[in-house]
């Protein structure tokens, strides 16, 4: 009994200590306002055509293990940029993410070092950059391919961040 009284309080102070990421829910896309700071960049398209996009920022450990899951649309001239401290190989996977992304892993110059098109949504499957990257670009499915975003392309961001309305 003193036995299953001490696992008891153990495993209490243990999930106590544990916090869920700031309003992960189900259908929270309107609380990405609340959860992330918000700022713009251009990506100038292989073809040097230059498009705008309103991006969240992933700043944070708790922002990127987030992401864009439980969003269940995105418009085409959003994204969300994920931003970190050092150049490294990271990777993403789409776990409780409802809409197929397309992911551009960018070097620390920002220019376009692999794009991964149509990701599928719900899947565990890791998918990472080739070299050491500095951001990771996620837009909506299908927006590489129609706006002509490849290894050519750059993006040009001048860091700032919560750009609001």
């Amino acid at each position: 009994m003193r036995h299953l009284l001490y696992s008891t309080l153990i495993a209490a102070a243990l999930l106590a200590g544990c916090k869920e990421p700031v309003a992960v829910k189900p259908g929270a896309d309107s609380n990405l306002d609340e959860f992330f700071g918000k700022s713009e960049l251009i990506i100038e398209a292989d073809d040097g055509k230059q498009h705008r996009f309103d991006v969240y920022l992933a700043t944070e450990f708790d922002q990127q293990r987030r992401g864009l899951m439980f969003v269940r649309s995105l418009a085409d001239n959003t994204g969300m940029l994920f931003v970190y401290d050092d150049d490294a190989m990271h990777s993403m996977w789409m776990k409780n993410t409802f809409i197929p992304l397309d992911m551009l892993f960018i070097r620390s110059d920002g220019t376009v070092s692999s794009v991964i098109r149509d990701t599928q949504p719900l899947s565990l499957e890791s998918r990472g950059s080739v070299e050491p990257v500095r951001y990771v670009l996620e837009l909506k499915g299908g927006a590489a391919r129609r706006l002509g975003i490849g290894k050519a392309s750059r993006m040009i961001w001048d860091g700032n961040h919560d750009v609001r309305e």
